[in-house]
């Protein structure tokens, strides 16, 4: 089965903090544009499960991607989609992915069940710096923008303290960030 565990650390930033970490480290020049469509059931089931389903459109590519909960961070769980399958899942028309679907029915989850919701573009910058990845965001989404630093580790303990010297050393104040799929659905209430 294609899983990992993703350790990672988030913070929302203001236009002159995402501009002050672009320029100060050592980020490429231009970023990689990825569009994240996302999925949920009616009655959200998954967001009751602490879980989110999206299809990340990257590069020509499509990988669909349920996360869910892990002591450690979240746990991943992929599938590869074809275009056509992509195109008929963001349809409407699921097609069942053999890895998804066992993680899915272990929470009681039924794939027929699940409704495109809508998108999210962004503008990705990454770069491997002292062990860890690096990422600059700038998502936009339903006339909304923001500005997001995530870190990539693979231990908690490095991962946290590179994250918390590199918001010390720029100046920038640690703030509780909602992942972008709840930023998401949070501006469909807006």
């Amino acid at each position: 089965m294609t899983q990992e565990i993703e350790i990672e650390y988030k913070n929302i930033l203001t236009k002159d903090e995402y501009d002050r970490l672009l320029y100060s480290l050592p980020f490429p020049p231009s970023g990689n544009k990825q569009t994240n469509h996302y999925f949920e059931t009616k009655d959200f089931a998954l967001k009751k499960s602490a879980c989110a389903l999206r299809i990340r459109e990257k590069e020509g590519k499509y990988q669909l991607t349920l996360k869910e909960p892990h002591p450690d961070g979240l746990l991943e769980t992929h599938d590869w989609l074809t275009d056509q399958e992509a195109n008929a899942w963001l349809g409407g028309n699921i097609v069942l992915k053999k890895n998804t679907e066992k993680q899915l029915l272990k929470k009681g989850i039924p794939m027929k069940e699940l409704l495109y919701c809508g998108f999210l573009t962004t503008i990705r910058r990454e770069i491997p710096y002292q062990g860890v990845l690096l990422v600059l965001d700038y998502s936009t989404y339903h006339g909304q923008q923001d500005y997001e630093f995530e870190l990539e580790a693979t231990s908690k303990q490095t991962g946290l303290q590179m994250f918390e010297k590199i918001l010390s050393d720029h100046h920038i104040p640690k703030r509780e960030t909602s992942n972008k799929i709840e930023r998401f659905f949070y501006s469909l209430n807006d």
